[in-house]
């Protein structure tokens, strides 16, 4: 499963969501981070919001926002509802 995590440097919730999808063993992830600061449509589109993250593909899919207090367990329990 590919996830598309837009995080911006600093950003303690986003880096707390990685090391978290970091630890998941139950799914296979390839994990792309992509910083909003670096191209000015994703910072307008994410300042507000971040961490967010995607399911990549087929068709990129975006996942309810976990809670900062989700444990590993939790999240791999959403992505797998979220397998093609």
């Amino acid at each position: 499963m590919k996830l598309i995590l837009y995080s911006k440097p600093g950003c303690h919730l986003c880096e707390g969501l990685q090391e978290k999808l970091e630890q998941i063993r139950a799914v296979a992830i390839e994990l792309e981070i992509r910083d909003i600061t670096t191209r000015d449509d994703w910072f307008q589109t994410y300042q507000y919001e971040i961490p967010v993250l995607y399911v990549a593909s087929p068709t990129p899919r975006l996942l309810p926002r976990p809670s900062p207090r989700a444990t590993v367990q939790q999240l791999e329990s959403l992505l797998q509802k979220f397998e093609s």
